[in-house]
C-alpha cells in the first residue's frame, strides 16, 4: 500500500475520529494547529495526527479533507485555495449542493470531490458512511483511502453536489424528527403530561426520538452545528422550489440551545426548559 498524506481540516469530534481511522489504515494524516483550542489539540494527538507548522504546508498534501461546521466550509476552502493546493480536495461538510459547487469553482487548481458523512463519529463498525460524488477518478481514489477503515465509502454516479444533496435530504428527516420530539416533550411537560407522552410513544412509536427523549441531550450539545445545517437544508429546498418553513423553524428551535455547546453535562430537563425562554 502506498501511503497518502491527508490534510485534515479540522479535528473536531467527527474530524478527529475520521483522521484516527485513516491513521489506523496506514495513511499519514496532518493538521494545522494555528488558531485551534486545547481540546482540538488533544483530539488531534489522540488520533495520531501530525501537526504542520503553517497552513501553507497543506499545499504539499495529496488530499485535503474538510470536516468543519457548515458555516465555515467556504472560508476553509478559501484558505486552502490561497496555499496553491493542486491535489484532491474532499469537502465532507453538511452544505447545500450550490455551496459544494461554489467550492468546486473556487478551487480551480485542485480536483474537488463532494462528500457526505452519514452516521456517528466512526469507531469499530461500518455504521458511518461517506458518500462521494464528482470526477470518477478522484472519487475512486478517495474511496480507496477509506476502504480499510470503519467508514463505509459509497461512490455515487453524480457530479459535485450529489453527495451533499443526499446528506441534506437524510438530515432533513433525521434531525428535524429529533427537533419535533423536543417540541412535543416540551409541550407535554408544560401541561404536566410528559410521563404519559413517553409511555404512549414507547408503545406506539418505539425506537423513535419521541420514545427516547434521553437522546435529546446529545442533540442539545450539537445544536450549535445543527442550526447552520438546517439553514443549508432550507437554502437547498428554496433552490429546488420546495417549502423551507419547517427547516427555518427547526433552526429557530435549535437556537435556544446555543449556550449548551459541547456541554457533556446538559440534561434533557434543561433543554426543554430552555425552549420556553428567548434564545440567547
Amino acid at each position: 500500500m502506498v501511503q497518502v498524506t491527508v490534510g485534515l481540516l479540522h479535528p473536531g469530534a467527527m474530524g478527529a475520529a475520521v483522521g484516527a481511522q485513516l491513521v489506523a489504515a496506514g495513511q499519514r494524516c496532518v493538521w494545522v494547529p494555528d488558531g485551534r483550542g486545547e481540546a482540538t489539540r488533544r483530539r488531534a494527538d489522540e488520533a495520531g495526527l501530525v501537526a504542520l507548522g503553517s497552513f501553507e504546508e497543506l499545499a504539499a498534501c495529496e488530499v485535503v479533507l474538510s470536516i468543519c461546521p457548515p458555516a465555515a466550509a467556504l472560508d476553509v476552502a478559501r484558505q486552502v485555495e490561497r496555499t496553491g493546493f493542486t491535489g484532491c480536495y474532499v469537502d465532507a461538510n453538511a452544505i447545500s449542493p450550490s455551496h459544494s459547487r461554489d467550492i468546486e469553482d473556487l478551487l480551480t487548481g485542485a480536483t474537488v470531490v463532494d462528500g457526505g458523512i452519514v452516521g456517528p463519529p466512526p469507531r469499530g463498525t461500518n455504521s458511518t458512511r461517506l458518500y462521494l460524488s464528482g470526477p470518477s477518478e478522484a472519487v475512486a481514489r478517495v474511496h480507496a483511502l477509506f476502504a480499510a477503515t470503519a467508514i463505509a465509502p459509497v461512490a455515487m454516479d453524480g457530479p459535485v453536489g450529489a453527495a451533499s444533496a443526499l446528506k441534506l435530504a437524510f438530515a432533513s428527516y433525521n434531525k428535524v424528527s429529533t427537533v419535533l420530539a423536543a417540541q412535543a416533550h416540551a409541550l407535554a411537560h408544560q401541561y404536566g403530561v410528559d410521563g404519559e407522552l413517553r409511555e404512549l410513544a414507547q408503545a406506539v412509536l418505539p425506537g423513535t426520538p419521541l420514545a427516547t427523549p434521553e437522546r435529546l441531550a446529545s442533540a442539545g450539545q450539537r445544536a450549535w452545528r445543527w442550526a447552520p445545517e438546517m439553514r443549508e437544508i432550507g437554502d437547498a429546498c428554496r433552490a429546488a422550489d420546495l417549502p423551507a418553513d419547517l427547516l427555518d423553524a427547526a433552526e429557530a428551535l435549535l437556537g435556544h440551545w446555543r449556550r449548551y455547546k459541547d456541554d457533556p453535562d446538559v440534561t434533557v430537563d434543561q433543554l426543554l426548559e430552555a425552549l420556553s425562554r428567548p434564545p440567547e
